[in-house]
């Protein structure tokens, strides 16, 4: 699969790199950042483990790339970071009928959608988690392995882009795929909140058994965490959506009695709201959380 660049930035030691290409997957061009550390550039030859940023309601992958300051930190420990958008682009793809920021454009929720009209396009969570990663893999690593896409990576998100994390690494959990997962103030318990309710009847039906396959605070009761797997977790105290929305006390109860009860590490962080003021904030931390785990510190 061919990328093409729209962009390439200089940026701390690296470069950003705005990419597009077509994804079978969605039925439409997708675009996706990512940054390559000095690393990449002057390293030692050994491959540079890669996390994925998945971002929040209203996002593109501009957000973050422009916001969270996740270069200075890929720089410090040698790992490069993915940007991708949060849903289908284009003329052709549906969208929310009330033209709503939670639902349709910028609002794919990182499923796989089996409702129409959205059944079509917005298959986020095998885009996400399937195409991308090999797309990105045949594409950087043509001549030699430079980047880990697909194996022993790492992923993080921001709010909506929380929840698509901690999904992800708890269905992925013991396949090789992701080592490290870390959320800034995610929606841990969709089947239950406003938004998750309002997009899993958008995209998957009214069908709530089914809702359950897609939400952390119950796959995790049935995820075994056999190599002791730790999960970290800001929340700003005066986030606007923490008490509706949000919810971490809800993935804190689902874990009780597990084999994940003291494994989810929620900071609940004095005076920050949801923006990126607070996420870029404690994006050191996180950096230093998944460097940790990818065995770069």
């Amino acid at each position: 699969m061919s990328f093409e660049s729209n962009g390439e930035i200089a940026c701390c030691g690296g470069k950003l790199l705005k990419l597009s290409h077509k994804s079978n997957e969605i039925g439409s061009h997708m675009d996706v950042n990512i940054y390559l550390p000095k690393q990449y550039y002057n390293g030692d030859g050994n491959p540079i483990p890669v996390i994925y940023f998945l971002s929040g309601l209203t996002c593109t992958p501009q957000n973050a790339s422009e916001k969270a300051f996740w270069q200075i930190q890929a720089d410090n420990y040698g790992f490069s970071i993915v940007f991708p958008d949060t849903s289908p682009r284009g003329d052709e793809i549906p969208d929310d009928k009330d033209q709503s920021y939670d639902f349709g454009l910028g609002a794919g929720f990182y499923v796989d959608a089996t409702e129409k009209p959205f059944a079509d396009h917005y298959r986020m969570f095998s885009y996400i988690h399937e195409e991308l990663p090999h797309a990105l893999d045949k594409f950087f690593n043509r001549d030699a392995k430079k980047l880990e896409f697909v194996h022993n990576t790492g992923i993080t998100g921001h709010s909506m882009g929380g929840y698509g994390a901690l999904t992800g690494f708890l269905k992925y959990y013991g396949k090789d795929r992701y080592v490290s997962c870390s959320a800034f103030a995610p929606i841990v318990n969709p089947s239950q909140v406003p938004w998750g309710q309002k997009a899993f009847t958008g995209y998957l039906g009214h069908d709530k058994e089914l809702w359950k396959q897609h939400d952390p605070s119950y796959i995790i009761k049935n995820v075994d965490n056999t190599t002791g797997s730790e999960i970290l977790i800001h929340q700003g105290s005066s986030d606007p959506f923490l008490e509706k929305q949000l919810r971490p006390d809800l993935l804190l109860e689902a874990v009780k009695g597990t084999s994940w009860e003291n494994k989810i590490k929620v900071n609940v962080v004095d005076g920050f709201d949801h923006s990126y003021y607070f996420v870029s904030s404690f994006v050191p931390q996180h950096a230093a959380f998944h460097a940790k785990n990818l065995g770069l510190i």
